[in-house]
């Protein structure tokens, strides 16, 4: 390709492809962005590398929204979950600027270098709920108001659960306690189904333990209703990192 062709194919590039989000040499290609091509851009300047195959303008200082949407766009049901995702739903506790972005997937992954430099995260992978269905877990990831379409965040009643499988290992029991009062009318369908898939006894006993104090629903009919995983009969128990013993029972 001459150097007039690789002008007007860059031109084109900028014109129709947007800044605020990185790229790969999939969304390149459709530009007639060949990985040589593309190399070429980098050693002129017209783009950045960000990672092997990932590409940014220079200088652009991308969202972590469009961080996000282009992550999400790999599969690994990444999502924001937990203490974020309440926060990005109003439910909030002395928020610090500085903490890390809790995220959620299905699969294990390591989060690129180019997105904790800019974005500080901490991801989870664990086998939270067994999903009847795709519904259920579709169902319980929105997008939150005055957010880009398509950026998949927790619901309220799957952040919260998320929230307390944390609690007392990567997530203060204190403070989880507090996120947790400030939970608001959550969708009782919704909650019992997320309870009667949660594969965590710890979280679901918690949620009920917390739910009854609170009174945020009424447990007894949500356990009339739904067939909670609530595990033995017998109390569970156990020893957190700070050194603090939780003791729950099967109904809270």
């Amino acid at each position: 390709m001459d150097v007039s062709s690789r002008h007007q194919v860059i031109k084109r590039l900028q014109a129709e492809l947007p800044r605020g989000a990185p790229f790969d040499l999939a969304i390149l290609n459709q530009f007639g962005v060949s990985p040589q091509l593309a190399a070429h851009y980098v050693d002129a300047g017209w783009l950045v590398r960000l990672a092997q195959g990932v590409y940014a303008y220079p200088n652009d200082d991308f969202s972590v929204y469009g961080a996000l949407l282009f992550l999400q766009k790999r599969g690994l049901g990444l999502h924001v979950g937990g203490k974020s995702a309440l926060a990005w739903q109003g439910v909030r506790h002395n928020l610090g600027s500085g903490e890390a972005l809790v995220l959620w997937g299905d699969s294990r992954f390591s989060m690129p270098a180019w997105f904790n430099e800019r974005f500080p995260a901490r991801y989870v992978h664990a086998r939270l709920f067994d999903w009847p269905d795709d519904a259920l877990a579709q169902k319980t990831l929105t997008t939150p108001p005055g957010m880009p379409e398509g950026l998949l965040v927790a619901a309220a009643e799957r952040a919260v659960l998320e929230l307390l499988y944390d609690a007392g290992v990567k997530q203060s029991l204190e403070e989880a306690r507090n996120l947790f009062d400030g939970l608001r009318s959550p969708r009782k369908d919704v909650i019992g189904r997320l309870l009667a898939c949660c594969t965590s006894v710890k979280t679901v006993r918690l949620f009920l333990t917390w739910a009854r104090e609170t009174k945020v629903v009424d447990v007894d009919a949500l356990l009339a209703q739904y067939a909670v995983r609530t595990g033995s009969t017998k109390r569970w128990m156990s020893q957190l990192n700070d050194g603090t013993v939780l003791s729950l029972r099967p109904h809270g």
